[in-house]
């Protein structure tokens, strides 16, 4: 998070130190998607003239497709199943997987992995960012008792100073949660190596990584307010 003795108040970021895109490149369990069609439709994403339907569609698209980069690894057991001409060995995932949407931006990545994971445990967690300082405050918690999970996924689209998905983590951990990653669409550099220092034991998957943060917070070149797009509340 911003160190507040730094910046003037109303402009949290003025003055702070912020690192360089190739500083952060190389920190261990990021994942910086190459997918050609993710790059397509992070540009579609960007555009300022995308309608929010549109834009809340796109979201739930790269959601499903970010589902299979960060699901990639994850362990099967083998099972038995029968075909209509006979029984054969199949493969099953080892475990239940959670998906923890940040209210309400990380609601569309949350509908995308459900393309993908449809029998996962939704759970939700309210998080607003106080715009003069950028703490994160957490106004809304229906998290579970994990179950059987094999690996807890928290989505949000946006990671600029870091503060919300630290928040989220920790307070995943706090309830016991196994075997956390995060996922979003954009971070900047700032808030990615801010998450990597409080949480190095959990992987971060992103589809694009741009350049900085402006003085108020926001990530450039970025994509405005995600949730605000979404759900057509400009």
């Amino acid at each position: 998070m911003a160190d507040e003795t730094q910046a003037p108040r109303g402009l949290p970021m003025a003055g702070v130190p912020q690192p360089s895109r190739a500083e952060v490149l190389s920190l261990p369990n990021v994942h910086i998607s190459q997918h050609p069609v993710i790059a397509h439709m992070m540009g579609m994403l960007r555009d300022r003239t995308t309608p929010h339907p549109e834009f809340y569609k796109l979201v739930r698209e790269m959601g499903t497709l970010l589902a299979y980069e960060a699901t990639s690894d994850l362990l099967t057991v083998e099972t038995t199943v029968t075909t209509p001409l006979e029984t054969t060995t199949a493969r099953k995932l080892a475990g239940g997987v959670g998906i923890v949407p940040i209210l309400r931006a990380g609601l569309g990545l949350a509908d995308g992995f459900r393309q993908v994971l449809p029998d996962a445990q939704v759970w939700h967690l309210g998080l607003r960012r106080d715009e003069h300082t950028l703490e994160p405050i957490e106004y809304y918690n229906q998290l579970a008792r994990a179950n059987n999970l094999q690996v807890c996924f928290s989505v949000d689209p946006m990671l600029a100073t870091g503060g919300s998905a630290i928040d989220a983590l920790n307070i995943l951990k706090r309830y016991r949660v196994p075997h956390l990653r995060y996922v979003g669409l954009i971070g900047a550099p700032y808030g990615l190596k801010k998450l990597r220092e409080a949480h190095p034991d959990v992987p971060i998957y992103l589809a694009a990584l741009d350049e900085r943060l402006d003085d108020r917070g926001y990530i450039c070149p970025g994509l405005g307010d995600a949730g605000d797009r979404q759900f057509g509340t400009l």
